[in-house]
Parts: C-alpha cells; structure tokens; sequence
C-alpha cells in the first residue's frame, strides 16, 4: 500500500523493452501502475486507535449476525490495522484471517467502470457510444450510452430483487448474463437516459457485455488485464476462478415467524458468481481491496484527460448534499468508493485521494443490508481520520462531514440480532 505512480499506463511495448533489459522473465502484459498518494507508514496504529476500530467492527458483527470480518484501514501519517476477527461460522468454525478471500459484491461496479475507461483510452470504444451497437436484442437502449451504464444514470431496472430467491434456492446454478439482464429489462424505466442516478445491476451487466463484445475478450480477462494485473492484485479477479483455497464462508439469516433467526443462518459461500457477472462478481482479499479503493479514488488507472468524477450527481433526492455519486463509485466528503451487498457478504472500500485514508471491510452476514456496510466503513474512516501523526509525519487538516459516534448510532439502531446474554 502507498506506493506512489502515475495515473496513466505506460506503453506495454516500452515496458517489454525495459523488462527484458533488466533480465525479468515472465512480466504481465500489462504494465504496472503505481498509486499518487502519501507514504504509508510502516507501523500500528496507536493503542487507542486500534481499540477504537476494534471496537466499531465488533460491535457490527454483533448487530449484523456476521460471525466473521475482515477489515483494514490505512492512514499514511499515522499507521494501519489490518486484521481478521471473529470465526467463519456462528457455532464456531475456522478463525478468521486477513488472508481470506470473499465476493467484493456492488465494488465489481467500480471496476467494470475501470476496465471501459480503459478501452476507451485504448482507442477501441468511445464513452458516447449506444450500448445497442455492442448488445444484441436491446434496440430499445439505443439512446443509453455506455458512460451512462457507468454512471447508472442509464434508467434501466435491477433484476437482483426478482432472483434473489432463486439464489437462495439453487446457489450453485450458473446464470448467462444476459438471462439476468432480462430480469431488468422487462421493468419500467426509472427515467430518461442521463437523467438521475437509480442504481441499476442490468446496467452493469450489460456492460460487461458491451466490453466483452468490444474487444472480444472475457471479462474475467479483462479484469485481469486492466485492474488485477497493473496493479498486482495477486487475489483479486472475476468470477470463480479467481478464488483460492482460503475463502470467508458467507452467510444469510432468514425470519423465523417475523423474528430474524441470528443462531442458524444459512450458508450461501457456492452462491455462483455468475450470478454477479460485472455487476458483483469480482472475488477479492482485504489487502487487494484496500489497494484498489486507493487506485481507484486517486485515478490510478484511468488516462488523466478522462474526468471520471468531476460531474455527480446526488444519491438520491434526501441524500446529504456531500453524498454523490458518478463513474462506478461514490463520493462521501474528501472519500471515493463503493459499497453493497451480494448473499453472504456487506463489503465497502473508500479512500481519500489527497491523504491516502483508506477503509476496507467485509462481513460475512448479509442479511441487514448493504447500508450497513457502508456506515461502518465510514464509522472507521471517522476514528482513522483522527489518528495521531507518527514521528515525523503531520496529520491532514481536513476532516469528514460525519462524526464517528454518528454511524456507530446509526449502525446500533439497524441491528437484526442482539448479543448472547451472558
């Protein structure tokens, strides 16, 4: 982490030439970036940081029903926690390990966004072009443009909550992309093409699509080739292939006669992720992901002439006004990144462009929501922000529009499950 870069990729001829010139062997095609940000420091947080954010995590996985979660945070001038609590099941179960991987659930959105920016840059494909030139059987979607299935401002319906039962029912099934683009396609129109942001998973889907056409190529390898590669994220990649031996079992609990069952929740870890495709099938580790909220927020991996988050648009019409959202990701404050929910796992990755603060999470119960996920990363952001400076380095200014005890209210008030009486 913290390594710095430059934004644009450099010519994989050039980088071949100096490769073989330096005696390497088996170099990517690809070639690698690094991340414009401050230094990491190489320490813990101190004691009472630590605590703090233990604390939060913690208190999240009682709330949420997660017996397991995998968190790191990053902040340049202070120090790093990275760690794996709890155990992968609720009656016991293998201890938790930074080292797990686990789906990265609606943080997939971010990085379909990476790889179309990318071919643009490439010069294979233009943000302005109709997604109906690269997808067959949507002449209806002539007017959408694939920036717009980026930034989901496409007003094309979300197929997860017509299938989310057969996920649960038949989890091994593997889903064509298209079959579940059809899901949301067949719903009324949110809006107009580039009207407001509504978050649409068959826009994402349709994508991947898009790209697949575009530069005939998977999108497995395309993720490859654009984000796991250049960035050298050893665990992370799309679809299952991407996982190792060491996965964070995830779990769903389910109502019992009204009441949320929190004892027995039901394990959904061979959910197929093809049931994601582009939209949430990116399968990363803790490290992987905190690295890429820190690309993605500092721009590593997009040209610099393409102003990805330069135009939000507001979340939703009671959203803050310093909650916004464009190019695949949010914006919350000084803070870039993702967040959401596939069954089994909450995930959410943010990081701060100037100051290099970074916050990854996962929780292995997904039943509460994916808005939970995404107060707790900023819960953690908040504690983090406020670490003291180690020897030598100086504390940012700035600070977040939210307060810690704020999320940590919010996140109490959504619990599903209490703690065992003792």
């Amino acid at each position: 982490m913290g390594l710095r870069t430059t934004r644009r990729r450099v010519a994989g001829a050039l980088v071949a030439v100096l490769a073989l010139g330096a005696g390497l062997v088996g170099c990517s095609a690809s070639a690698p970036v690094t991340i414009d940000i401050p230094e990491q420091v190489d320490q813990a947080f101190p004691d009472a940081t630590a605590e703090a954010l233990q604390t939060a995590v913690t208190d999240a996985m009682v709330h949420s029903g997660s017996p397991g979660a995998i968190v790191g945070v990053w902040a340049p001038w202070s120090g790093e926690w990275v760690a794996g609590l709890g155990t992968s099941q609720v009656d016991g179960g293998a201890a938790v390990t930074p080292e797990m991987q686990f789906r990265a659930g609606k943080i997939t959105r971010a990085m379909t966004c990476d790889v179309l920016y990318g071919v643009v840059d490439d010069g294979l494909a233009s943000l302005d072009d109709s997604v109906s030139e690269y997808v067959a059987g949507v002449p209806d979607l002539a007017e959408v443009t694939l920036q717009q299935l980026c930034d989901s401002t496409s007003g094309v319906g979300s197929f997860e909550s017509t299938v989310s039962s057969m996920w649960l029912n038949n989890p091994e099934r593997v889903w064509k992309p298209m079959e579940l683009a059809a899901f949301g396609l067949g719903k009324e129109r949110k809006s107009g093409p580039g009207e407001i942001y509504s978050s649409s998973d068959t826009g994402y889907v349709l994508l991947g699509l898009a790209l697949e056409h575009i530069t005939r190529k998977s999108a497995a390898d395309l993720f490859d080739e654009y984000i796991s590669q250049p960035l050298s994220l050893e665990a992370t990649g799309l679809g299952s292939a991407a996982y190792g031996d060491d996965v964070l079992p995830g779990l769903v609990s389910r109502k019992v006669d009204g009441e949320w069952d929190c004892a027995a929740p039901l394990d959904i870890t061979s959910l197929s992720t093809s049931s994601g495709f582009t939209d949430a099938g990116a399968v990363v580790n803790i490290t992987d992901l905190g690295r890429y909220a820190q690309a993605l927020a500092s721009g590593a991996l997009v040209a610099d002439e393409y102003d990805r988050f330069t135009d939000p648009k507001p979340v939703s019409a009671k959203s803050a006004s310093w909650f916004t959202t464009t190019g695949g990701a949010y914006q919350a404050g000084s803070l870039i990144g993702q967040y959401g929910s596939v069954p089994g796992y909450l995930t959410a990755a943010f990081a701060d462009p100037d100051t290099g603060l970074a916050v990854a999470v996962v929780l292995n119960n997904s039943a509460v929501g994916a808005t939970f996920a995404r107060n707790l990363a900023w819960e953690l952001a908040a504690i983090a922000s406020k670490a003291p400076a180690a020897s030598g380095q100086t504390a940012p200014e700035a600070g977040l529009p939210w307060t810690a005890e704020q999320y940590a209210e919010d996140i109490a008030d959504a619990a599903i499950c209490k703690a065992p009486a003792e």
